[in-house]
C-alpha cells in the first residue's frame, strides 16, 4: 500500500494546519520563500498480512459443503445476507481444496481456486480458469476447461480444452475441441440427444 503526501490546494488566511505548515517549511526555494508546488515523495506504508486474490468462484452459486478459512468471516447468515471471507494468503492453502462439497449454479460459474466435490448445473457454463483445480464430478451444459480437473465430466451440450489443461478423467459430451498443448487421460464417449437428460 502507497501513501501519497501533497500540498494541500488552498488555504484561508490564519486558518492553515499544522500539516500543511509542515509541509511549507519543507518545500521552499533556493532564496528560503516557498515554492509554488514541489512533488512529495511517495513512501510505502506497512504492508498488511491480507492480500487481495481472485476469489475461489466467480458467479452465482448454492453451496453446501466445507471451506477451511484462516483469515476473518464477516456478514450474517440467512435468505437475502452475505458473508465476506479475507482469507490470509498461505501455501498451506493451496494443497487443500477451497471449497469442498456440492456446488449447483443456473448460468455461468468461473472457478479460479481450489474446489472438490461435485458440480452441477442443467443449463450453466462452467469456465475453469488456467490456474485452477477442480477434484470433483462435472455435470453441466457447457464446460471450458483451462486448469486441472479431476473427475468425470458430463457436458450436455459441448467441452471445450484449452491448451494449458490436464484432465485426469473420462468426458461424456455431444461435442468436444482440444486445443494443441491439452492433457486428457481418460475415456471420451459422445452422447446422443436422447441422452442429454442425465
Amino acid at each position: 500500500m502507497l501513501e501519497v503526501k501533497r500540498k494541500p490546494a488552498s488555504h484561508s488566511l490564519g486558518q492553515s494546519s499544522s500539516a500543511a505548515r509542515t509541509h511549507a517549511d519543507r518545500t521552499t526555494t533556493e532564496h528560503g520563500g516557498p515554492s509554488s508546488f514541489l512533488p512529495t515523495a511517495v513512501r510505502p506504508t506497512e504492508v498488511k498480512d491480507f492480500q487481495s486474490k481472485l476469489p475461489v468462484i466467480i458467479g452465482e452459486v448454492h453451496f453446501k459443503g466445507m471451506m477451511p478459512v484462516d483469515g476473518s468471516i464477516a456478514g450474517q447468515i440467512g435468505a437475502g445476507s452475505g458473508l465476506a471471507v479475507k482469507q490470509r494468503s498461505a501455501i498451506v492453502l493451496q494443497s487443500q481444496p477451497e471449497l469442498n462439497g456440492e456446488l449447483s449454479f443456473r448460468d455461468m460459474v468461473r472457478v479460479n481456486g481450489h474446489i472438490a466435490g461435485s458440480v452441477s448445473s442443467r443449463a450453466g457454463t462452467l469456465i475453469v480458469d488456467t490456474s485452477a483445480v477442480v477434484e470433483a464430478d462435472i455435470n453441466v451444459a457447457v464446460a471450458v476447461i483451462s486448469g486441472t480437473v479431476r473427475g468425470e465430466i458430463v457436458a450436455r451440450e459441448r467441452v471445450e480444452l484449452g491448451p494449458a489443461s490436464k484432465i485426469y478423467g473420462n468426458i461424456w459430451t455431444r461435442s468436444i475441441v482440444i486445443k494443441d498443448g491439452a492433457i486428457f487421460e481418460g475415456v471420451c464417449r459422445m452422447i446422443e440427444e436422447e441422452q442429454k437428460a442425465c
